[in-house]
């Protein structure tokens, strides 16, 4: 079977309708008409080139249905040249400018899917080209151009030798109604059809329907078809009868060189080369050889000369691409320096303005500083008086009314340190630790006692404030001195109990009197909110129970480290 394999080719190569788009762009675009100018008077390098401007022209115009018939037909004039990878390569372009979901746009998929088929069937890779060629009927919406695509889809899986498969497609073609109304395609099916039904079973004759699709051809003036024809008697002929295959041969070669069909001519003088005497066959052969040549030459020009058109093209586009690339950066760098220098005026304003801002609000801050350490001060002031002044001269004045007998150097000396103490009213001063502190608390709470009103203090030992630091004892101090000096003023109360007690780290005072009482929320005063501020200052908390019948308590705690 391999003798015929070379014959298949060709049967391929006439069989394959060249399924040129054709339509009518969606933009005006004077290059695609020209493109086809050239087209119809077969001159395949010019016609090439406008279709690439068309292209060109059509991506800037966003017109993408133009983009991909200018592809494809570029990629058909290329495969018609012998650039099969060039025509690959242009028809899968193609297909990411047409959208399936389309109905125009599918017919224009197939036309580009049936090229694929074709140039993977020249490349010799047969089941791929039998893919591309089922997607080209998958695509087509027309009946005329689905029969072409499934005649083609034959004459692959016949290249394949999947005769059975072949022979389906054929029959069901040959059958059909509209195959049968187009002579010219009836002609093409009948004469494949005999082919693969003869490579299939050697005792089968085909020759009526092939001399039958001859005269189809003839009628219609199908001079490729008649090619192909003559090519399938010759084959048929060249074991059988000789001199009928030297007879088909002779008459193809001279209507190939009719209609200027290279590769005709290579095939009808390969046969003449097999079949003619010794001195015949020699010039055939040398006929053959400088076509060949010459083909070859003219297939790699038009290769070449198709790769350059494409290459001075993106060339170009990448050249007018850095063009504008430079005229953005030079319009970027002067826009940049408008807004360098326009910034940097802005930024000097702004820093201007920022900087008198900043002047005023600090001038105004330093101004409420100012005021806020005044009165700050004068809240020290205030405390120390009230803590030191008042109450110590309080505290003196209820000894002296309370005592029956008056300790003359004790109360003077008292003076003398309440005096030492308001001459430095306004410094700071740092707590001393009392040298015996116990015996402070008993001098500083018993000197509120009266005969109607009776002071006991529970707990005081000297064990407990050992633990207890200056700063502590300092504001416990002036913290029971507040208390002694408000239940002397305001409570009314007979009697009075103090107690202290030490937990863990914790030390507890309880202050109890059965005087009137706090009603409601203790009204914190200057007294009582130094009293807690001072609390605070130590950790420690002060709590009014103000829930009793008669009478008020209050604890106090505070930790020892």
């Amino acid at each position: 079977m391999k003798r015929y394999t070379t014959l298949l080719l060709l049967l391929f190569m006439f069989s394959c309708h060249q399924d040129e788009v054709k339509q009518k762009v969606t933009i005006e675009n004077p290059y695609y008409d020209r493109a086809w100018y050239f087209s119809d008077h077969n001159l395949s390098d010019s016609s090439f080139i406008y279709f690439n401007k068309a292209k060109e022209k059509a991506l800037k115009d966003e017109d993408s249905v133009t983009v991909a018939k200018s592809l494809i037909n570029m990629a058909i004039i290329s495969g018609g040249r012998g650039d099969f990878f060039g025509s690959q390569e242009i028809s899968l372009s193609a297909i990411n400018y047409l959208n399936p979901a389309v109905e125009n746009e599918r017919e224009i998929l197939s036309s580009n899917y049936n090229n694929l088929g074709k140039m993977a069937s020249r490349l010799k890779n047969y089941p791929q080209a039998a893919q591309f060629y089922l997607q080209s009927i998958e695509f087509s919406n027309k009946e005329t151009s689905r029969n072409i695509y499934l005649n083609n889809l034959a004459v692959n899986l016949t290249e394949q030798q999947k005769y059975n498969q072949a022979l389906q497609y054929f029959n069901k073609l040959i059958t059909s109604k509209s195959i049968k109304e187009d002579s010219i395609t009836f002609s093409r099916i009948l004469s494949n059809a005999s082919k693969t039904r003869w490579l299939q079973n050697p005792e089968y004759n085909p020759v009526p329907n092939f001399l039958n699709a001859l005269h189809i051809r003839k009628k219609k003036n199908d001079l490729f078809g008649q090619n192909a024809s003559l090519a399938h008697l010759t084959d048929y002929y060249m074991i059988k009868r000789p001199d009928s295959a030297m007879f088909y041969a002779r008459s193809m070669y001279l209507l190939a060189q009719r209609i200027k069909s290279a590769d005709d001519q290579l095939y009808a003088l390969e046969r003449l080369i097999k079949l003619s005497p010794h001195q015949q066959s020699k010039q055939y052969f040398e006929t053959y050889k400088k076509l060949q040549d010459s083909l070859e030459t003219d297939r790699n020009a038009a290769k070449n000369q198709f790769a350059m058109i494409r290459y001075e093209t993106e060339k170009n586009k990448a050249e007018n691409l850095n063009l504008q690339k430079e005229n953005v950066e030079k319009k970027y760098q002067i826009t940049m320096q408008k807004f360098l220098l326009a910034g940097t005026f802005l930024l000097f304003v702004a820093g201007a303005v920022i900087s008198i801002l900043w002047y005023r609000k600090r001038r105004q801050k330093l101004a409420l500083e100012a005021e806020s350490a005044i009165r700050d001060n004068k809240l020290k002031i205030h405390k120390k008086v009230h803590d030191v002044v008042a109450n110590g001269l309080y505290r003196m004045m209820s000894e002296i009314e309370n005592r029956e007998e008056i300790d003359r150097e004790r109360i003077l000396d008292g003076i003398e340190v309440l005096y030492e103490k308001s001459r430095g009213i306004t410094y700071e001063d740092s707590p001393v630790a009392e040298h015996d502190f116990q015996e402070e608390m008993n001098s500083l709470i018993g000197s509120f006692g009266a005969m109607d009103t009776r002071i006991s203090l529970v707990g005081n030992e000297k064990a407990l404030w050992d633990q207890v630091s200056a700063k502590a004892k300092h504001e416990i101090a002036h913290i029971l001195q507040e208390l002694m000096v408000n239940m002397k003023k305001h409570s009314g109360a007979s009697n009075v109990v103090v107690k202290f007690e030490h937990i863990g780290n914790q030390v507890n005072i309880h202050y109890m009197d059965d005087g009137v009482g706090i009603n409601g929320q203790p009204n914190f005063k200057n007294g009582l909110t130094n009293t807690g501020n001072r609390i605070g200052s130590i950790g420690g908390t002060i709590t009014f129970d103000t829930k009793n019948d008669k009478g008020l308590i209050i604890h106090i705690s505070f930790t020892t480290t």
